[in-house]
């Protein structure tokens, strides 16, 4: 079984380039210094994603991405990462870029979240966007 799954839940959803994609995150997680161990992410519906953003986050509003750290070893990668697709389809209308892009940012995000980075302030937000641009750029595939 490979170290990253990719699954659906309440929805269709096919990732494109699976190994291409599989390869790019553990070579971001290396790159960061930290070893994979274990990575899922699942692709579902906003109804699916708003019950887990307002029970393990206290929102209540729709998110594109939550990210569940699982590891018990430091340095060792362990999570749950779900991404609704339909916030991804927005984001990328709204950001006019293609909604393949917009999921390999929010792919590579969640992967950030797992090696230690935040978005809670304006200047952590800052070097978020920066490791998700510079991993964006390293990718060896055509999106």
């Amino acid at each position: 079984m490979p170290a990253i799954q990719f699954f659906e839940e309440d929805i269709s959803y096919k990732l494109k380039n699976k190994a291409l994609v599989r390869q790019w995150i553990k070579d971001t997680i290396i790159a960061e210094g930290f070893k994979l161990k274990e990575l899922t992410y699942v692709f579902c519906s906003d109804a699916y994603l708003l019950p887990m953003n307002q029970q393990y986050l206290d929102h209540d509003t729709y998110t594109d991405i939550i990210t569940f750290d699982n590891s018990e070893v430091e340095g060792d990668i362990v999570g749950d990462i779900f991404i609704s697709v339909e916030r991804i389809r927005e984001n990328a209308a709204k950001f006019k870029i293609t909604e393949t892009d917009e999921m390999h940012r929010v792919i590579i995000h969640g992967a950030l979240h797992l090696l230690g980075y935040t978005d809670k302030t304006i200047v952590t937000k800052q070097k978020m966007t920066q490791k998700e641009d510079e991993y964006l750029a390293k990718r060896t595939f055509n999106s």
